[in-house]
């Protein structure tokens, strides 16, 4: 019976990195747990095995129920009766499934009934559930919305909410409006108090909101009349229960047609404070937010794995001049790209996932005592790691998963573009991911102040200290030799002076930085598994050498020789 943990080893081998030592004895406040529940972890080897378990059953769960119900949603897709957002049906069977599997609350604490799990592994399920449907891992995944409360909220919401996530309660973020797309500081839905409710009453419409009919919405909402910008801005949580919000209009979508995306008009509806006025956008929002993008990250890594698998099973099958195409080069080239992609890709968000779990791990310890001066300058590290790492991570991986369905495509010829065949589904599905929860164009723009500033190239230099393997040494050179050239490109486009001209080739210093760590990643897992990353690590660095090369030409010519014309052409534009 197919199991899409198990049948991917790639997964496994990332619980076992070096760092995920530190990453369960934090999370798991030191084995704190195992005096007061009997599920609890009593060691670090305890820790795995129980991750381990849970993905067992999220690989089962997804492989054969998940899947086989992901062409019915595709065609049924969510619908809207009398203001309700109603699912498919299919999508129903699902969300029951995974809840009598209990993997829902999967990384709050057990005290409010969830699982406790770590990033890294909450990383592992939204892959799997991707992999068999991108849409429902939408729904599934929003349950990290309760994060947000975990960390910002009051402990008696702690204790009113938590516990019906764990149960298998769905979350939304309501924070887009018709005005207000990636420019949140435009959000106007009005937050009033009204002493005579006692509560907060919400009046106004968002849009493009995933999910949008949930239980327990998180909102972002106007709560100081007469501003303008991100200072009037508050986070609330709206309870379904409580009533006041209909769904207008369900969008009609390209694809992920499982996840509803709605228009909600909010009629007074009675909502309660999150944490503290005004720090909605410039607070909350950005944790909010910073998860999402892992959880898209982890989204694109599991469509990749399915668009791999479904271009690798054609090209074995099908024959074209007496031979199977898989033994073209054209096509293994392809495949073979498309295997280095999703490794390296992974290997990028299970970084980043660890990261983040360390610094957000004692986080959680300090609201229970001071952390000590060794601790706090380690939340420091990987906090400034993580807030680096993640629109690297959600960046490159949407845009993997892009290249690799539409790859997978092309390996299929003309019946890729039948509807009878996955890879078109896995092609619609796909081109979201580079766009919500932040475009790859804003994903830069996060990362590049990493750039200049000189974090990534520090980290970069740091991980060139590792040791490689004799087989690998080789591309380990080659490495260095980008590192060289990724230093001057930064210099150059430092030494021009010219802000317009930095944000030009901005992507390209991102996609060199991403190409680059990535490259790393994959020399030190193929150093520590050669028999699943040793081929992927001798395409990627090649394939990443191939792509710096060019960019740092094109940026070493651009200050030379085209800068005046681009000013010259920026002033006849003004003109």
């Amino acid at each position: 019976m197919a199991n899409y943990y198990t049948d991917h080893p790639e997964l496994e081998f990332h619980l076992h990195h070096p760092l995920m030592k530190r990453v369960v004895e934090l999370k798991e406040n030191f084995y704190a747990d195992k005096e007061s529940f009997d599920d609890a972890p009593v060691d670090y080897d305890d820790a795995i095995e129980n991750y381990k378990r849970v993905l067992d059953i999220t690989g089962d769960v997804a492989a054969n129920i998940i899947a086989p119900n992901s062409e019915s949603v595709d065609l049924e897709g969510p619908h809207l009766e009398n203001g309700r957002m109603i699912y498919a049906s299919k999508t129903v069977e699902n969300l029951d499934a995974t809840r009598k599997a209990g993997l829902w609350g999967v990384s709050m604490p057990r005290r409010y009934g969830g699982l406790n799990l770590p990033n890294v592994t909450f990383s592992m399920l939204s892959e799997i559930i991707s992999a068999a449907d991108a849409g429902f891992q939408n729904i599934w995944s929003l349950q990290s919305c309760i994060d947000t409360l975990y960390e910002f909220g009051s402990e008696e919401q702690r204790q009113r909410f938590i516990p019906r996530i764990c149960a298998g309660e769905t979350m939304s973020m309501d924070l887009t409006e018709p005005d207000a797309g990636s420019d949140l500081q435009r959000v106007m839905l009005k937050a009033t108090y009204s002493e005579e409710e006692g509560c907060w009453l919400l009046n106004g419409v968002k849009r493009f909101i995933t999910n949008g009919d949930s239980d327990i919405h998180l909102v972002l909402a106007r709560s100081e009349e007469g501003t303008k910008d991100g200072r009037g801005l508050s986070m609330f949580i709206y309870d379904k229960r409580q009533g006041g919000v209909d769904v207008r209009h369900i969008e009609h979508k390209l694809g992920i047609h499982g996840s509803p995306t709605c228009e909600l008009t909010y009629k007074n509806a009675r909502a309660e404070l999150c944490g503290s006025t005004r720090l909605g956008l410039i607070k909350y929002v950005m944790a909010l937010m910073n998860g999402a993008r892992l959880g898209i990250a982890a989204q694109s890594t599991g469509l990749s794995q399915e668009a791999y698998n479904e271009a690798l099973a054609y090209a074995k099958e099908r024959a074209q001049f007496g031979q199977k195409i898989i033994q073209f080069p054209a096509v293994y080239d392809m495949l073979s790209r498309m295997k280095a992609k999703l490794d390296a890709g992974r290997s990028l968000l299970y970084q980043t996932a660890r990261y983040v779990d360390i610094y957000k791990a004692l986080e959680d310890i300090e609201r229970q005592r001071k952390l000590t001066p060794e601790e706090k300058q380690e939340l420091k590290k990987y906090q400034r790691l993580a807030d680096a790492f993640t629109p690297i991570a959600k960046g490159m991986n949407s845009e993997y998963a892009n290249q690799n369905a539409y790859d997978a495509i092309s390996i299929h010829g003309g019946s890729g573009f039948i509807m009878e065949y996955k890879c078109q589904r896995l092609y619609r599905d796909a081109r979201i991911f580079s766009i919500y929860e932040g475009t790859t164009q804003l994903q830069v723009v996060a990362a590049i102040r990493y750039i200049t500033n000189g974090t990534y190239l520090n980290v970069i230099k740091e991980m060139l200290e590792a040791n490689v393997s004799e087989d690998l040494r080789p591309l380990k050179v080659r490495v260095e030799k980008m590192v060289e050239l990724y230093e001057q490109a930064i210099n150059y486009v430092k030494e021009a002076n010219n802000q317009e001209v930095h944000d030009f080739l901005g992507r390209r210093l991102y996609d060199m930085t991403a190409e680059i760590v990535m490259s790393l990643l994959i020399l030190d897992d193929a150093t520590r598994a050669p028999e699943l990353f040793q081929k992927s690590a001798n395409v990627y660095v090649r394939m990443a050498e191939e792509n710096v090369l060019g960019k740092v030409h094109y940026i070493k010519n651009f200050i030379e020789e085209d800068l005046p014309n681009f000013r010259a052409a920026k002033q006849e534009i003004e003109e």
